[in-house]
């Protein structure tokens, strides 16, 4: 049944003009890092995102609290920390202000930001830009329960009654 939904949305959007021609594709592959336009939002590495995950937990934290604050399984030292929280100052993902000799530092985006634009680059990636198809991946990839298909629901209504105003 949900495939039935994949395959009107597919030819929903085919009758529309709005899928892509693997040709696209390649040219875009093949232009040069040089010539390529620059991306709106980067996203940051699973690293990265360990690291604002601790600084969203604790608010803001010198490079040891951060150390302190990372999952157990994260066999990251104090110096690979501090060069990573470098490099995410130079990709504004976190700014930092000094405190004595130690420098603290809090996150610039916040988690719903982030995840955003992790969401934005799966629809853009492996679902050409339609939040339909992630929807009916997202619901044929595991079971969902009665409870959530009413929620889901419920946020669309409210979604669409928002877009009316």
């Amino acid at each position: 049944m949900a495939g039935d939904a994949m395959n009107q949305i597919r030819a929903g959007k085919a009758a529309a003009g709005l899928t892509r021609a693997p040709d696209s594709y390649m040219l875009k592959n093949t232009m040069s890092a040089a010539s390529r336009p620059k991306r709106e939002s980067i996203l940051p590495t699973r690293a990265e995102l360990r690291i604002l995950q601790a600084l969203w937990e604790i608010g803001e934290g010198t490079i040891e609290q951060v150390v302190e604050n990372l999952p157990p399984n994260a066999s990251v030292n104090y110096k690979t920390v501090q060069t990573l929280l470098r490099i995410m100052e130079q990709k504004k993902f976190v700014r930092h202000s000094s405190r004595g000799r130690a420098f603290v530092f809090t996150p610039c985006a916040t988690r719903e930001e982030v995840n955003r634009r992790y969401v934005r680059d799966l629809l853009d990636q492996s679902y050409g830009g339609s939040p339909a198809e992630l929807m009916v991946n997202l619901l044929e990839a595991a079971p969902v329960k009665e409870s959530e298909l009413d929620e889901l629901e419920e946020l669309i209504w409210r979604f669409r009654a928002e877009r009316r105003e």
